[in-house]
């Protein structure tokens, strides 16, 4: 075959091995019409990568998977590593429609029944949340991303969103949506409802709550626990063995009048419409070391049974929605860098990137939760930086040389 046939990506080909690869180019219509010195296959592991090595160009990186190919003897002396200007034109060709294809055709949850932190009451943690990542100051990508702020305080870049669904005890993203800094996270979070369903606990934080986004989710099927803040009505109905209540949250813009009327209605055993109130039960707690006179949080939950969840429990779980400020950490510092700008010039191949980068932290979580569940450990305690390191050892060392 054709030497770039045989470029590979060491432990992260495992993950979305070369079948995979043909079946979303068969279905995006991206496949090459002719030959080509670098093929659609090898441009999508091209792209993840470009998530392994952010701070290499584009040649560079290029030359990482193929650099140890003369040395095995698959060098073909009339191949030359491509030219910056020649990858550009393959990764426009393949576009970003292929790359998301993967990303939501292979990464799913990856804990397993015994992996720690991952379960509550048989329900999978799930969290999540939103953040934004720098790009390339160009008139497309301002137009398309827009930058925070305005005037003499607009920010020097334009900024990616992006909201994603995160394995808590994995760190494995499985969900992600992609928008302008200028759409709210509501709005961008509400795209990832399709991805939660029966068998899952969802986390979320205050400054993601309102009633409409929480009946979206609770219709999956997926049970929640999002925290609220204290400008959220509460309409408390009645106390419960372990310290919480149930209580009723309701449709933003109600009348206190109207608020009191439908717990009066619940109280006594009347319907509610759903379309203004629903039931929730509601577990309070303090952090004392938070702050000097410690900090109340307040989580809703639809799991409404306290035998079955107890309110320590909860509040137990509820940390874990943290693991998810760590994920996206990984992603904006360790594997894209500290203050690194995703240098794509268009923002098609700006979405291109981000997803090679999605894909690259999911291949590198899925190789650390291997190592971790045999040995019992929790992945928390997996070092996501010493992966990525031996990964980028693996695909230098090892370019040409399929797992």
């Amino acid at each position: 075959g054709r030497l770039t046939d045989h470029i590979g990506l060491g432990v992260v080909s495992a993950r979305f091995n070369r079948d995979l690869l043909e079946e979303v180019l068969n279905r995006s219509g991206r496949r090459e019409k002719r030959v080509r010195r670098l093929p659609a296959h090898v441009m999508i592991r091209y792209v993840i990568a470009m998530g392994l090595f952010c701070a290499e160009s584009s040649d560079e990186v290029m030359r990482r998977l193929v650099g140890n190919l003369r040395r095995l003897g698959s060098w073909d002396d009339d191949w030359q590593v491509p030219t910056a200007s020649a990858i550009t034109q393959a990764r426009q060709r393949l576009g970003a429609e292929p790359v998301k294809m993967l990303f939501d055709r292979a990464c799913v949850p990856l804990a397993g029944p015994g992996t720690k932190g991952a379960w509550l009451a048989r329900r999978r943690l799930m969290a999540i949340d939103a953040t934004t990542l720098d790009v390339a100051d160009t008139p497309a990508n301002v137009e398309r991303f827009d930058r925070m702020g305005s005037g003499p305080k607009a920010s020097a870049y334009p900024k990616l969103h992006i909201a994603a669904l995160a394995e808590c005890g994995s760190h494995a993203i499985v969900g992600a949506v992609l928008g302008s800094c200028r759409t709210g996270e509501r709005t961008l979070i509400k795209d990832l409802a399709g991805r939660v369903g029966p068998g899952m606990l969802v986390l979320a934080d205050a400054g993601l709550y309102s009633f409409d986004l929480f009946n979206s989710f609770a219709a999956t099927g997926a049970d929640l626990a999002w925290r609220v803040g204290a400008s959220v009505s509460i309409g408390h109905l009645r106390w419960l063995a372990d310290g919480s209540y149930q209580a009723l949250i309701f449709k933003a813009g109600l009348s206190a009048q109207r608020r009191a009327r439908l717990v009066e209605q619940a109280r006594t055993g009347q319907e509610i419409p759903a379309d203004l109130a629903r039931l929730v039960r509601v577990v309070e707690y303090t952090v004392p070391d938070r702050n000097p006179d410690g900090e109340l949080i307040v989580v809703v939950t639809t799991l409404t049974d306290h035998h079955e969840v107890p309110a320590m429990e909860l509040a137990g779980a509820y940390q874990q929605r943290w693991e998810e400020e760590s994920t996206l950490n990984e992603i904006k510092t360790d594997l894209r860098g500290r203050g690194e700008v995703l240098r794509s010039k268009v923002p098609d191949l700006v979405e291109q990137q981000m997803w090679g980068l999605l894909l690259a932290h999911y291949a590198i979580r899925a190789l650390l939760l291997e190592a971790a569940d045999p040995a019992g450990y929790d992945p928390d305690r997996m070092s996501f930086v010493k992966g990525l390191r031996v990964v980028r050892r693996q695909v230098t060392d090892q370019a040409a040389i399929t797992p």
